[in-house]
């Protein structure tokens, strides 16, 4: 009988920011939870579920200490978020617009079946917002 050694778990996602205020404003558009937590750190993490994989927000200056080199955002997506509906799809997208956050790509009816759109953070991570149709 073999034994199946752990495997890893996705735990955290990372991004940093060149302005923390600013990523926070956003993030919490996207319905992170930051009460109670000190937005104005080097290092901000909102609030999640035991066992939810976290978001991790670093100062561009601290990330930069830490690697060597300023950080870049990804050319495309980094992480997607999951909408219980293809209307609240349309409200996110809608918020991060009126809130002066850019939409790279407008809500749309994706041929793979899903009500899709792409946000970028302040520093220009990409997020998916979508919906089973």
């Amino acid at each position: 009988m073999s034994v199946t050694a752990p495997r890893p778990v996705l735990d955290a996602i990372a991004v940093t920011a060149t302005d923390m205020a600013r990523s926070v404003a956003f993030y919490r558009l996207l319905g992170f939870d930051f009460d109670g937590v000190e937005t104005n750190a080097d290092h901000v993490e909102p609030n999640t579920a035991p066992g939810a994989v976290r978001l991790m927000i670093d100062a561009a200056t601290l990330s930069e200490t830490l690697i060597g080199e300023k950080p870049r955002p990804a050319n495309h997506s980094g992480f997607a978020m999951l909408c219980a509906t293809p209307t609240e799809v349309d409200r996110v997208a809608g918020e991060i617009a009126s809130a002066g956050f850019t939409v790279v790509d407008a809500p749309w009816d994706a041929f793979w079946g899903q009500r899709y759109a792409t946000v970028a953070d302040p520093d220009g991570y990409k997020i998916d917002l979508f919906a089973p149709l």
